[in-house]
């Protein structure tokens, strides 16, 4: 992604420029309500679907305003590597006439906002049908102001550590995947396995409902990342024709594995193989070519395919929607194969000077830090709201599934 964010004398806006990053941030905003929240809901069992669209629904509600808050300055104001500074606090000092990145600044606040709502509710797959609806709440205020901010600062804003290293993160492979993912995993092990893991089967209530939510995610996707170059401008092409191959590679990949050695492409395996492949090529969508991209989704699709079987079998943590076996192992593999896929040889736009062993141990630096500071962040606050509030809803409430018990109604009737 483009880093904003210099006050430096105003220019004349490009109204196409804003018109596609109006459209990009409803994009965005469309991949959680109802992306992720139908893709969820699907994917739970029936007792607890809308226990798990409210907890998207008000992460994203709650992040929106921590953002305007202090995230959004934390993140981008002030020149410190690794945080920013209070100066834009509740949009101190931004008004229709201030600019970010040859953008109103406005608009680029409310593009960005987007992207950390988003990265906070991608957690709620891994905590879902027993964790307390408050928990959750307090968990993600935590870990927005602790983890999301620090890391975006240091990859995105001009000043960041890992940004002034050289760190290629065009649209959130690291900020927003590997972070979010590591948060899930952590979390999920706090809370222990749903009861009867293991002895009953977990299976989704609702793939109708998952593959429209996935749907929704793939086309919302092109603002995520086409987007990311903030500007309607040939890289934006790229990053769009990059998104639209690397998925396509990535339901290939999957279905074709699952045929190979499970005999049946599955549906469920479908729609996992769009968000892997979606995830794979975030972080590279800006800087490599479109065979790169068709390499990059096919490979992170089955990095993800293995995160969700082998790896979850080996963690044994019962990540319920696979948050890090989807978003933390394709935004890992994706994060490393941009340092690959962006030399100029396999079609990227690195240029004559472009090191690929140089920059892939950058890429595992930033991967690295991402997932260490995610994991720490979530451990602690996962420790201080389970010792405050508690993290889980009694058996009997867990039995019973927690649209009625939290809630108090049904998604469907007898």
């Amino acid at each position: 992604m483009a880093p904003a964010l210099h006050a430096a004398p105003l220019a004349a806006i490009n109204k196409g420029d804003v018109a596609w990053m109006l459209t990009s941030t409803l994009l965005v905003l469309m991949m959680s309500i109802p992306g992720v929240a139908l893709f969820y809901g699907g994917l739970v069992r029936a007792k607890n679907v809308l226990s798990v669209m409210m907890q998207v629904l008000t992460v994203l509600a709650l992040v929106l305003l921590l953002w305007t808050a202090y995230g959004y300055s934390l993140t981008f104001s002030g020149g410190g590597a690794f945080i920013g500074n209070f100066d834009k606090a509740f949009l101190d000092g931004i008004s229709a006439s201030s600019q970010a990145s040859g953008l109103p600044e406005y608009l680029y606040f409310s593009f960005q906002a987007t992207f950390a709502g988003i990265s906070c509710a991608l957690i709620v797959g891994a905590l879902a049908e027993r964790m307390k609806f408050g928990a959750v709440l307090a968990f993600t205020v935590l870990w927005f102001t602790f983890a999301y901010v620090p890391v975006a600062h240091m990859v995105w804003a001009p000043s960041g550590w890992l940004h002034t290293l050289g760190a290629l993160d065009f649209a959130g492979g690291t900020v927003v995947h590997v972070n979010a993912g590591m948060a899930g995993l952590v979390g999920a092990a706090l809370l222990g396995p749903r009861m009867d893991m293991g002895r009953t089967a977990m299976r989704p209530h609702n793939l109708p409902l998952a593959m429209v939510g996935a749907a929704l995610l793939w086309v919302g996707w092109f603002g995520f990342n086409a987007g990311s170059a903030l500007s309607a401008n040939a890289t934006a092409a790229l990053a769009f024709v990059d998104t639209l191959l690397a998925t396509a590679a990535g339901v290939l990949a999957w279905l074709g594995a699952e045929a190979v050695f499970r005999k049946r492409p599955s549906m469920l395996g479908g729609i996992s193989g769009v968000i892997a492949g979606l995830v794979g090529i975030t972080p590279a969508c800006g800087n490599v070519g479109p065979l790169g991209a068709i390499a990059i989704g096919a490979l992170a699709s089955l990095a993800c395919l293995w995160g969700v079987n082998g790896l979850k079998r080996l963690l044994r943590v019962d990540d319920a929607l696979d948050a890090f076996g989807i978003h933390a192992v394709g935004g890992i593999a994706g994060a490393l194969l941009t340092g690959i896929f962006s030399v100029s040889a396999l079609g990227g736009n690195g240029g004559n000077g472009f090191g690929m062993l140089h920059q892939f141990g950058i890429q595992a630096l930033a991967v690295v830090i991402t997932l260490a500071w995610s994991a720490l962040v979530a451990l602690l606050a996962g420790l201080l709201v389970k010792w405050v509030y508690g993290l889980r809803v009694s058996d009997e409430h867990e039995r019973e599934g927690l649209d009625t018990t939290v809630h108090g109604e049904r998604a469907y009737d007898d």
